[in-house]
């Protein structure tokens, strides 16, 4: 538990050094693109112990929508910038600097909002005992999640009967399976993904 705590700080701190001139780059292209608004858009989501914390992301949205707290492919309220930003995953880097603060770990759950984690009951809740994450089994197998959503009829619907209760499932297999090795496993996947 240490190790992997100490790896996740270290890891941050370097990715957040070596990423930096790239990160400034993405700033600078969101002041141009989206100049109305931030350049990082801060959620509350549920962390370990479902204590809320701040959530950091690159802003990929317009600051005048309203809308579901999921995202589906396509919608308006995502930019064209955002679009390519979410498509690479690139609107999570800020994440590291949540790592290095401690409020989320490399390899994890992803962190929900407030009301997905309510739903969370009986065994389902020991998930709520890892620090969430920018990446885990969940986040991989649903890498394509907005595109998936897109395709159904109701994406609302199809997140909280299928996708949700699948990555909580998964979630909790890796509560019960985790390790540093299968940690670097999924690190290496999802870098080369």
């Amino acid at each position: 538990m240490i190790f992997k705590i100490v790896f996740d700080k270290i890891a941050a701190f370097f990715g957040l050094i070596v990423l930096l001139p790239f990160i400034l780059f993405v700033s600078m292209l969101i002041k141009i693109k989206m100049p109305e608004g931030p350049v990082f858009f801060i959620q509350r989501r549920v962390g370990q112990k479902g204590e809320l914390f701040n959530m950091y992301k690159f802003r990929s949205m317009s600051i005048s929508h309203g809308g579901s707290s999921i995202s589906v492919k396509g919608e308006s309220r995502i930019t064209p910038l955002g679009a390519v930003l979410r498509k690479y995953k690139i609107d999570e880097l800020p994440e590291l600097l949540n790592v290095l603060i401690g409020n989320m770990s490399l390899v994890g759950p992803r962190p929900d909002v407030p009301g997905y984690a309510d739903k969370l009951v009986g065994e389902d809740r020991k998930v709520l005992l890892l620090k969430p994450g920018i990446t885990g089994p969940a986040s991989l197998k649903y890498a394509n999640e907005e595109e998936l959503l897109a395709l159904q009829d109701n994406p609302e619907k199809y997140n909280d009967e299928v996708i949700f209760p699948d990555k909580v499932r998964m979630n909790l297999e890796y509560y019960y399976n985790r390790s540093f090795w299968g940690d670097l496993e999924i690190i290496w996947k999802t870098v080369l993904r």
